[in-house]
């Protein structure tokens, strides 16, 4: 009987566990705008972007897409004092949304239909073009029609640019895939690779960063429209998030915070986009 009596007990201990978990025990099934109410928003940047989304030293951050997230998250009601920056890398952009990690991700997240099946986008709020970033001393590579010779182009897991030029442009060139774009740089730099790839407001940071040693060469070959990434459905927030896009470009943030952080690096007119609520 004792033996009986124990394990009902114990079965019953087992039951009770299992039914906290299946409700969301030790889960955060908080909402966007559950944290918004708590003046908290949690936003997926890039850390080594410069100009663009960039962790200082001192563990501040900087760039275009820091001053988009904090001016969008303001107009949700957030302050910058109640915003955690998490490392958005490339491969993960869509789990990390999907998972809960953060509330949306604001890191040169161009707008496809294939993402869109998981996530969904607000924006865009800024289009930029594929191009090419070559050492300064390089006059065999001027465009991406030159890449010719088995040379080596690098670009990162996860993105598509690299492929991209492999099959439309230069169908002998090897692909190098790293895992962030500041180590194609570096093996750019180290002459490890002949080129690197992705869109021209990335690479003119990098360029900026490198103290003449490095340009961009030929034009744009692509049209990259970014957004900002969110949980699919939330219609919501989406809604709030193209309003704030619309009012930083009406009142002169938007244009402002481009001068201030890439207008330096490159040399282009610069034209809003139109935003998107499908």
């Amino acid at each position: 009987m004792r033996i009986n009596r124990l394990f009902r007990l114990v079965i019953g201990a087992i039951a009770v566990t299992l039914v906290a978990t299946a409700c969301g025990g030790g889960s955060d099934t908080a909402t966007t705008d559950d944290h918004v109410r708590e003046g908290k928003l949690t936003i997926g940047i890039k850390f080594d972007q410069p100009g663009l989304g960039f962790r200082d030293k001192d563990g501040s951050y900087q760039g275009y897409d820091v001053e988009i997230a904090e001016y969008v998250a303001g107009k949700l009601g957030v302050r910058p004092d109640g915003i955690t920056f998490e490392e958005a890398p490339t491969a993960r952009r869509e789990t990390m949304i999907m998972n809960g990690e953060v509330d949306f991700i604001v890191a040169t997240y161009s707008i496809t239909d294939e993402r869109k099946e998981k996530v969904d986008f607000a924006g865009p709020y800024f289009v930029a073009g594929q191009s090419l970033l070559v050492k300064k001393e390089t006059t065999d590579v001027i465009g991406v029609e030159s890449l010719t010779g088995n040379k080596k182009l690098c670009s990162v897991e996860g993105s598509t640019p690299a492929q991209y030029v492999k099959d439309n442009y230069a169908k002998d060139v090897q692909l190098v895939e790293l895992d962030t774009y500041s180590r194609c740089v570096e093996a750019l730099r180290s002459g490890s690779v002949d080129a690197v790839t992705t869109d021209d407001i990335i690479l003119a940071g990098f360029a900026g960063q490198a103290s003449g040693e490095l340009k961009l060469v030929g034009n744009t070959f692509t049209i990259e429209k970014y957004g900002i990434g969110l949980k699919k459905g939330d219609q919501q927030t989406r809604a709030r998030i193209n309003d704030a896009i619309e009012e930083m470009i009406a009142d002169g943030s938007w244009t402002k915070a481009f001068e201030e952080t890439i207008g330096p690096l490159r040399d282009s007119t610069l034209t809003p986009p139109t935003v998107d609520r499908y």
